[in-house]
């Protein structure tokens, strides 16, 4: 079996990228830091570390258990927290990680309702896209996330449970009066969004028989409504970006057949900490 205290050395010196520099970070002693990791050497049997000129690296086995370490030690430090909370040690707080168009929607009416329900109930918000999100998740750093996925998004990794909160149909943004028909719009300029949005972007004009052309890329919707009204391209954004923030001189159409799925994502099965339920029964009932 790994020792926590060895994995949380490893990580400090995956952090730190020396002996010195992770040793002060854990108040240890040099040498005490060297024999933690020839101890973790041992049980694992691989090699985790080798020298770098003045400071060392890890090698691909190292960086593998580093990151399996993270989310382990996520969840113990998790852990620990919430049973605090039980043993009423501390009051108990909770982690949401949420993209921009959700924090912007629903996220502060669930806050508001978490804290009408739970007031000695810390919330800590968190805004990032899905893929961080559902990351930090992982690693225990947060406890519910609010991610989005269209049907031609790859299939996230286990571990993590999706639970649907509302589907948000896409809408063509224009300058001009305009239907939802891609496929006439084959020749203009497009402007694009955060990762995931681009991908689907690409697909869907795809299926309309055309490739976007791309003039420029941005995740802000503000400015990029500010593109189009300016009559700089075209873009597809969700329902939720245009409520959150909808320029006066722009032009929407529903496309149809597009459609992104949003779930708040927890980690492992039910049932949940009750932190984590208090959340989850806030965000349904935002909606």
């Amino acid at each position: 079996m790994l020792d926590v205290v060895r994995l949380r050395v490893l990580l400090a010196v995956a952090r730190k990228g020396s002996l010195t520099a992770a040793a002060k970070e854990l108040h240890y002693s040099q040498p005490s830091v060297s024999h933690h990791l020839a101890r973790l050497e041992a049980e694992t049997g691989a090699q985790l570390v080798q020298r770098a000129g003045r400071g060392i690296r890890l090698t691909e086995a190292g960086r593998l258990l580093a990151e399996r370490a993270a989310e382990i030690i996520g969840r113990l430090d998790d852990t620990a927290e919430e049973l605090a909370a039980h043993v009423g040690l501390r009051a108990g707080r909770v982690r949401l990680a949420a993209f921009p168009s959700a924090l912007g929607t629903f996220v502060p009416q669930a806050a508001t309702l978490l804290k009408a329900d739970h007031p000695d109930l810390r919330l800590h918000l968190t805004e990032i896209e899905p893929p961080e999100a559902l990351r930090l998740l992982r690693a225990g750093r947060v406890d519910v996330a609010v991610v989005f996925r269209y049907d031609d998004t790859a299939p996230e990794e286990g571990g993590v449970t999706m639970i649907p909160l509302l589907e948000d149909p896409s809408y063509l943004v224009s300058d001009l009066p305009v239907d939802g028909d891609l496929a006439r719009h084959a020749g203009a300029s497009w402007i694009a969004g955060c990762d995931r949005c681009r991908s689907h972007l690409l697909d869907v004009c795809e299926k309309a028989g055309f490739a976007p052309r791309i003039s420029f890329t941005s995740d802000d919707i503000v400015a990029v409504q500010a593109l189009v009204a300016a009559g700089l391209g075209l873009t597809m954004l969700p329902g939720l970006a245009l409520r959150a923030h909808r320029h006066p001189e722009v032009e929407v159409a529903e496309i149809p057949g597009s459609t992104r799925h949003v779930y708040a994502a927890v980690h492992g099965d039910p049932p949940h900490p009750p932190a984590t339920a208090a959340l989850l029964r806030a965000l349904r009932k935002s909606l």
